[in-house]
């Protein structure tokens, strides 16, 4: 994480009065007039699943995500692909049905992209979305007091790597391709319905390094209760073998900084928290008064999870304490 803000203070500093959200962010948001701002945001990634069609499925639920995040409707999609030459062409095309099936879900129209020859296989979405400026919401809102609120459970990547070496069951590789392949949608609309400061999606830095973000951009502290904390099923299983990502470990030392750890808590608890998500769940920052009413409409929509998992403080700033 500390690698990637050494690669970007590189850039020059963008400042527009139209760009509304810029660097720092899940997506840019750039006002076109005084009802529409365009939000934009690309991602991809190498396969998770052996089935392509599923692939594609998860990568363009993940690539949408960053929409939601910012409380938008994806709009337009193009397709951002890396494949062998010498590869199964039928393949590639499953991959990219799946990303057309999951777009048309979103209501979302694919029109188009770039694709190279790549020895390992990529994909993932280009994407612009709308939001009426002003009503986006950011990673950078959080106030003292706000209720943290995660819509889905953790648990992907240390599910999906278990996969990779043979240790994770049929029925637990199922259930959390389920979970990626979902969309956040209902969880967005809810959170735009009642009204929150701030939100962000967890995909890789893991839900410690994404709730460090926010926590910095909004110049607060946060406090997550790891009881509450909601699991994949099959999850632990696979952390007691020893089953966790390289980027998880990565993950989890990058946050040395930010995080204060309770005694009591594990290794394996600890990990789990920085586990690098894909396609996971959105973290809401909501004003205290009105988490009951979030919480209903998470509830009513059908999201994996609308759990309670902490709150924010007033510091110290970029702090996360951690209790059980």
């Amino acid at each position: 994480m500390e690698d990637l803000v050494q690669v970007l203070s590189k850039l020059p500093h963008i400042s527009h009065p139209d760009l509304l959200v810029g660097n720092g962010d899940d997506a840019a948001v750039y006002r076109i007039n005084d009802q529409t701002a365009l939000i934009l945001t690309v991602d991809f990634f190498t396969p998770i699943t052996d089935d392509p069609y599923e692939f594609g499925l998860i990568a363009a639920a993940n690539s949408l995500s960053d929409v939601y995040a910012m409380g938008g409707k994806p709009l337009l999609a193009m397709n951002v692909v890396g494949f062998p030459a010498d590869l199964a062409r039928d393949m590639l095309g499953d991959v990219l049905r799946g990303g057309y099936d999951k777009a048309a879900e979103a209501g979302c129209m694919i029109v188009g992209g770039h694709t190279v020859d790549d020895p390992e296989p990529k994909y993932g979405l280009s994407v612009v979305g709308v939001v009426e400026p002003g009503k986006q919401v950011t990673n950078a809102g959080a106030q003292p007091g706000d209720i943290l609120v995660l819509t889905k459970p953790l648990g992907t990547g240390i599910i999906t790597t278990g996969c990779k070496q043979g240790k994770t069951p049929d029925d637990v590789l199922k259930g959390a391709v389920a979970n990626m392949a979902m969309l956040n949608q209902s969880a967005a609309e809810a959170m735009m319905k009642v009204g929150v400061n701030a939100c962000t999606d967890i995909t890789g830095f893991g839900l410690m390094g994404h709730l460090r973000s926010m926590v910095r951009g909004s110049h607060v502290g946060a406090r997550v209760h790891f009881g509450p904390v909601p699991v994949l099923p099959g999850t632990w299983d696979l952390l007691e073998q020893g089953v966790a990502p390289g980027g998880t470990h990565r993950n989890l030392q990058a946050v040395a900084d930010t995080a204060v750890w309770h005694p009591e808590l594990t290794d394996q608890q600890q990990l789990l928290l920085c586990d690098a998500q894909t396609s996971g769940g959105l973290l809401i920052s909501v004003p205290a008064h009105k988490v009951d009413a979030l919480v209903s409409e998470l509830v009513a929509a059908g999201t994996p999870s609308a759990d309670i998992i902490g709150e924010i403080t007033q510091g110290p700033e970029g702090q996360i304490e951690v209790v059980p």
